[in-house]
């Protein structure tokens, strides 16, 4: 039987010349991948490791499996070089047993240099360098479900209803001659089916995986037995049974249900940790993505880790999956395009969360080579339907990309990256669009793939405009929008950008440079924004009120917009020093305007049971710049600009 033997802790990390020691999971542009400037390190470093030989039976092999190291290596061990990858997102493994000695000196060599064959290489975000997450080793007998397949599980799991019944077959891929036994267990651990390899069966009625409402998985376990019926090898994955449609006319259909998909975006990466997370950072992501009420999460611009999907499984996340083929095409690219759509399709295919495979981000932006970009593309769509029939694809059109833009044609579905009233003034030109696309393509499914505006908890203004990068501008943006998709209910899915705010080493905004700031939640997942509680307001069961813009405490202006985001059936009250100037019920977005007196103005809301209060302070024009402390989040700690 396999044995998993973590080994993250205590390698010696080389940089430039500078030794030290660190534990994985780790990067080295944790700092300069996130200050600004665009000019953090890219280049190669080595992670080494002391070891003594594991106690091996005669018939086991050592295996080290690598998680994530970003964006090329090289392993090494006692000085011989046996296997290189290229793709920074994917899990890959390798065989160090002929290798080995009773002392084994282990290196990984990374590298995230700039070059021209391994993607992404241009693109909105830092391409952290590291090894950035779990490595272990594997002891396996020498019959073994593959580790070599694409960095799979060893088997692939395909079901299907046709009537009222479900089938499914699985596929195993070992290096051995003996059988396969596979066994079906439902989340009691209760077998309820077995099978071979290669051969349908007839389920019958199974408890549906439904999203949000119950997200029922069952386990698919396969055992590789000797001619003596010993269980050499067992590997098991999470499943869960579901249809799924996708109507140009009615959108998103679950089960047979509609259930249009409303989420978000999110990048993996943290403040001050980079990519280098665990998964008590994972496990917070998903805790703020479920308060918000989504249903489906778009994983960009890459394959993102293992343990993000089945948390994604298990609390009913619908889920867009895609590789790093992203802004532009890159000539020497095709063999990494296609190797990193194959591990990702191989690596993560079981799960049920997972409703289509993304074959490219914006590619159209460098807008070169577009016969070899084009085929590549087709070459991609091919692939992914050969390998996984089950799902369609999908791609991500930069917004410049026309509606009859031929790259928007090739992939089954398709979304848009827009961002009309950010990049380009006027809401109104996001119904224009919607419209004019659903009426020239009737027949093609459209979706939202980026939306957004920059938000900062440090920025506001009573008349927020446009890149005033205000959290006011942010929450105007998104209150049009989330209006907009209830006049076009036939968007299959849209995801905002982003969940979080997230590292781009070259940006520089609002004095902060160095982050996107889209996010609804601020880098360190420490302040949710204003937005956050819109969005809540809309998709969430939880029954709460926000008080908006309580980090906008000094104003000048006579007169002041509060605004209440509310998703309670209760009466609200809003007083201003005690005294009440408005009540409401039965609204997601409330506000009023209230008088502002010379000092202190106390705000409060409250549904007779719960409070939320802030201070005003009226002030003079020429004293609107002074240090905001939020108590939340002290990275946010930053000098106010007000706009009249």
């Amino acid at each position: 039987m396999r044995q998993i033997i973590n080994i993250n802790q205590d390698w010696l990390f080389s940089l430039k010349g500078k030794e030290e020691k660190v534990n994985v999971p780790h990067t080295w542009n944790n700092i300069d991948g996130q200050d600004g400037g665009g000019d953090y390190f890219r280049g190669k470093a080595t992670y080494t490791k002391t070891f003594k030989k594991p106690e091996l039976k005669d018939d086991q092999e050592l295996y080290l499996e690598v998680n994530g190291a970003n964006s090329s290596s090289d392993v090494i061990i006692n000085g011989n070089s046996i296997f290189h990858h290229d793709g920074g997102y994917s899990t890959y493994r390798v065989n160090l047993t002929e290798y080995l000695k009773k002392e084994n000196t282990l290196t990984i060599e990374v590298d995230n240099s700039v070059n021209t064959k391994v993607y992404p290489q241009r693109a909105d975000f830092t391409f952290y360098g590291g090894l950035y997450r779990d490595v272990n080793f594997i002891i396996v007998n020498k019959e073994h479900f593959d580790l070599d397949f694409y960095g799979s599980k060893g088997i692939k799991v395909t079901s299907s209803k046709r009537g009222n019944d479900f089938y499914m077959i699985v596929t195993s891929y070992t290096n051995s001659k003996n059988k396969v036994e596979i066994s079906l267990l439902d989340a009691e651990n209760k077998t309820v089916a077995t099978m071979e390899p290669e051969k349908e069966i007839k389920l019958g009625s199974v408890h549906l995986w439904d999203g949000l409402n119950d997200p029922y998985l069952y386990t698919v376990k396969a055992d590789l037995i000797s001619e003596k019926g010993e269980i050499l090898d067992t590997v098991s994955v999470k499943y869960g049974f579901r249809t799924f449609s996708i109507d140009p006319k009615k959108g998103f259909f679950l089960n047979g249900k509609s259930y249009p998909l409303r989420g978000v975006s999110r990048h993996q990466d943290r403040l001050g940790l980079g990519n280098a997370i665990t998964k008590k950072e994972h496990d917070e992501d998903m805790e703020l993505i479920r308060e918000i009420g989504a249903n489906t999460v778009r994983l960009a611009h890459y394959q993102h880790d293992e343990y993000f999907l089945d948390l994604c499984d298990k609390y009913g996340m619908v889920v867009w999956a895609e590789i790093p083929f992203i802004s532009e095409y890159l000539v020497d690219g095709d063999e990494n395009a296609i190797s990193q759509m194959k591990e990702l399709i191989y690596q993560q295919n079981h799960h049920a969360s997972i409703v289509t495979w993304g074959i490219a981000n914006e590619i159209t932006i460098a807008n070169k080579n577009k016969k070899a970009r084009g085929a590549l593309l087709h070459k991609l769509n091919d692939l992914c339907h050969k390998i996984d029939p089950s799902r369609p694809t999908t791609l991500a059109c930069y917004a410049m990309c026309g509606p009859f833009n031929k790259t928007a044609a090739i992939t089954d579905i398709v979304s848009w990256n827009l961002y009309l009233g950010w990049y380009v003034p006027g809401f109104f030109l996001n119904d224009l669009w919607f419209s004019f696309y659903h009426l020239t393509h009737p027949s093609r499914a459209l979706g939202l793939s980026e939306y957004g505006a920059e938000g900062m908890p440090n920025l506001h203004a009573i008349h927020p405009k446009r890149f005033d990068n205000t959290e006011e501008y942010q929450c105007k943006y998104h209150e049009y929008l989330l209006k907009c998709f209830e006049r076009h209910p036939y968007l299959w899915a849209t995801h905002v950008w982003n969940m979080f705010d997230f590292g781009s080493d070259g940006r520089n905004q609002g004095d902060d440079a160095g982050k996107n700031h889209k996010g609804l939640v601020t880098f360190d997942r420490k302040l949710k924004k204003d937005a956050f509680y819109l969005y809540k307001a809309y998709w969430s069961k939880e029954h709460f009120f926000h008080l908006c813009s309580t980090r906008y405490i000094n104003r000048h202006e006579s007169k002041t917009i509060i605004k209440v985001y509310s998703n309670t059936d209760k009466e609200l009250k809003i007083y201003h020093d005690d005294k009440l100037v408005a009540a409401y019920k039965n609204s997601k977005v409330f506000s009023v305007k209230v008088p502002l007196h010379s000092g202190a103005n106390k705000i409060k809301v409250t549904d007779g049971a719960t409070v939320e209060e802030m201070t005003i302070n009226k002030v003079e024009k020429k004293d609107m710049s002074y240090v905001v402390k939020t108590g939340n989040s002290m990275s946010w700690e930053k000098t106010q600009k007000q706009e009249d």
